[in-house]
């Protein structure tokens, strides 16, 4: 189960030109933004990734609006786990769940996902809010994921199970995020 004491965000490479190229682009940023927005609700920690950001661009405006007050921790390497400033990150949330957002699904946030796994994180993968730029991509990232241990789940699942009760003191700022 998890648990917003428990739990971090991760928001994988969402950048420039390429994310204008994935699949459902327009939904994906919206469910990214759902999870940003529930995740400062929660008082959950984000983490923030950019891939090579001088190559790529930075994470797009949409996205990167909802960001103020976090900082972007830039990479070259497709694992976020390949760059120690993501693992100080992680070790200094404190937290031992990470719900993972981002593309490509079967790249960046695919090898992020082991990388943590191998790491002792338990990872649940938003398929509402993670994409490639082909749906079979997209799906093969999810399936390889879900193999390696990850939980697979939605904004709405997550969302929900974070909170366990419509007595949460957060419900309603909650549930209003996904009318």
């Amino acid at each position: 189960m998890f648990k917003p004491e428990n739990s971090a965000l991760m928001i994988i490479d969402v950048q420039g030109r390429l994310a204008s190229l994935i699949h459902g682009a327009d939904d994906l940023i919206k469910e990214i933004n759902i999870m940003i927005k529930a995740a400062e609700i929660l008082d959950m920690p984000i983490i923030w990734m950019e891939q090579y950001p001088k190559g790529l661009g930075t994470t797009v405006a949409a996205i990167k609006d909802n960001l103020t007050g976090h900082q972007a921790i830039e990479k070259i390497t497709f694992s976020g786990c390949g760059n120690d400033d993501v693992l100080k990150a992680l070790k200094d949330s404190d937290r031992n769940q990470v719900i993972v957002t981002g593309i490509e699904s079967h790249v960046c946030v695919y090898q992020t996902v082991l990388g943590m796994i191998s790491e002792g994180y338990q990872v649940a993968i938003n398929q509402d809010a993670i994409s490639s730029r082909t749906p079979t991509n997209k799906q093969l990232g999810l399936e390889r994921m879900k193999d390696a241990g990850a939980i697979k789940t939605s904004t709405e699942m997550i969302l929900f199970e974070l909170m366990q009760t419509a007595e949460h003191p957060k419900f309603k700022q909650i549930s209003n995020l996904l009318k």
